[in-house]
Parts: structure tokens; sequence; C-alpha cells
């Protein structure tokens, strides 16, 4: 009789990132569907933890989880078509949430892609509740244009700065000054990197970077203060950031926009992003 077993992923072996390139091909194969391990983010050291769950020497199942503020667990999975409806999710997630409570995770985060009807019902069997649909946008380098400011600059931020993060993506994405102190000081590690946006020498706007590897950059926490939003910042400091990444040899670089941001997704959009997929986000309880 199979049995299934669980395992922990290492960061550095081929083996197992094989294993994983051949699961995402077996799944797009079978369900005409791209599911994304988010190999860069669990290959490399100190990235998303994961976990493995193998049937007689095959891998049939993944599932992958970071911390985004020290409270809520990020949840990503792919289970082999034909081993679906058999637990494996469930061994895996079993696996992962003793991880997460002793890491202090309270709260758990699903995304699920938009197209995946049995991902859909397995969230909703958890009662997870949904908020919120996002696009993952890639930079389509041939349509990149930027426009460019001689009085707008960006500069690395430093420890002066910190008072400043911290206001200025509070007011943009009205979350408190604690949950957000609280966010930098969880997201503080050597792969991410803040940039401070300056007009006029006066700090309006910041923009953070996950640097995946030698060659992809994930753009997140993009925002100006409020009191200067609508007078075309956020192209020009949008613009500077991708020509600033491109001249350091990036060549993917990527972001997420929730799906009913029309604003944000027109402005990606002009700088020269494109929609590669849609995935939605399920909230539930440890």
């Amino acid at each position: 009789m199979s049995t299934y077993e669980v395992i922990p992923m290492m960061y550095n072996s081929r083996e197992q990132i094989n294993a994983i390139i051949l699961l995402e091909q077996q799944c797009k194969q079978l369900d005409s569907i791209h599911l994304k391990a988010d190999l860069d983010h669990i290959s490399k050291k100190d990235g998303d933890h994961a976990l493995l769950c193998y049937r007689d020497g095959n891998l049939v199942g993944l599932l992958s989880w970071y911390p985004s503020d020290g409270v809520i667990g990020n949840i990503n999975a792919i289970v082999h078509p034909h081993e679906r409806r058999q637990g494996v999710f469930r061994r895996l997630l079993k696996f992962a949430t003793a991880e997460m409570k002793i890491a202090g995770i309270r709260q758990l985060s699903y995304r699920v892609p938009n197209n995946l009807p049995s991902g859909l019902g397995t969230v909703q069997s958890l009662e997870a509740v949904h908020d919120r649909s996002e696009y993952a946008m890639q930079l389509v380098n041939e349509a990149f244009s930027a426009v460019h400011s001689s009085d707008l600059t960006l500069s690395v931020a430093e420890d002066q700065d910190f008072e400043f993060m911290i206001t200025c993506s509070a007011q943009a994405f009205g979350n408190s000054e604690e949950w957000t102190r609280n966010y930098f000081t969880e997201t503080d590690e050597p792969s991410r990197v803040t940039y401070i946006a300056w007009k006029n020498e006066l700090p309006v706007g910041l923009v953070r970077i996950n640097v995946i590897n030698e060659t992809t950059a994930f753009i997140h926490n993009f925002c100006i203060l409020p009191v200067y939003q609508g007078k075309r910042l956020g192209r020009t400091v949008l613009g500077a950031l991708v020509e600033l990444l491109m001249k350091q040899h990036y060549t993917v670089i990527r972001l997420s926009v929730v799906t009913d941001n029309d604003r944000a997704l027109n402005l990606y959009r002009s700088v020269g992003f494109e929609v590669q997929s849609e995935y939605q986000y399920f909230s539930g309880s440890l």
C-alpha cells in the first residue's frame, strides 16, 4: 500500500529542485494551468519555508509559506492533478501550521489561481474568507518608457528614513503606524532594498525591491504620500526605478496589483507592465 511522506525542502538540493520543476510541468500539461511553486523564493538561502510530499518516491505536492508581518502566514501550494482529493494538501498544511505556530503566526492567507476550481473549493472547505484578487504583472522591456524629471531622485533608504517610511506607507495604504512599523521591522532583510523618492530635496514616496536572484526583482510597497498624489509623480518614480533596475542588469521585473485598483493598473501598464496571471487570496485562522 502506497504511503505519503512529508519532508522539509533543502534550498540547495538539485534533486528536489528538479522534482519541483517536473511537478510544475505535469500540472501545466494536465491542467492547462501554469501553477507556480515560486521556485525562486524557496530555492534561495533564507527564502520561503517549503514542505514536500512524496508518494512512492515521486513528488506529488508542495506547500510553501512566508510571514509577511510576523502574524500572517502566506501560503502557496501545488498538488499533482492525479493526487488531489487524497489529503495531500491537508497533510502538508498540518506540518506547515505546526511550524507557523512556533513562529508566532496566528492567521493564514491562501493564494489560489483564479482558474483552478479545485483550489478554490479547497480553501472554501477550510472556511477561509475571500480577501482580494490580484494580477501578477511583468515588465515587457520593449514597451518600457521612462519619464525623466530633473527635480526627482531615488536613493537607498538609510536609518534616518525609517520614520518617514512608516508615515508614508501608513498614510498611503491606510494601515496603522503600529502595524506598519512591525511590518518594516519583520521584513528588514538583505534581499529587500527600500528606495526613497525625493522631489526638490523633500521625501515624497517610497518603493521596495525584493531581490529574488541575480536577474529577477519584485517591486512592492510602492506608494506616494497622499499630499503629493495626483501630481503625476507615480509614473515618474516608477519609471526611474525600472530604469535603475535595468541598469543593474535585472532582466525580469515583476509586481502585483489588486484587480479593482484601476488607477494603479493603468499606471503600471503605462510604464510597460503586462498582466501574466490572476490570483484569488483567502484569509483563514491558523
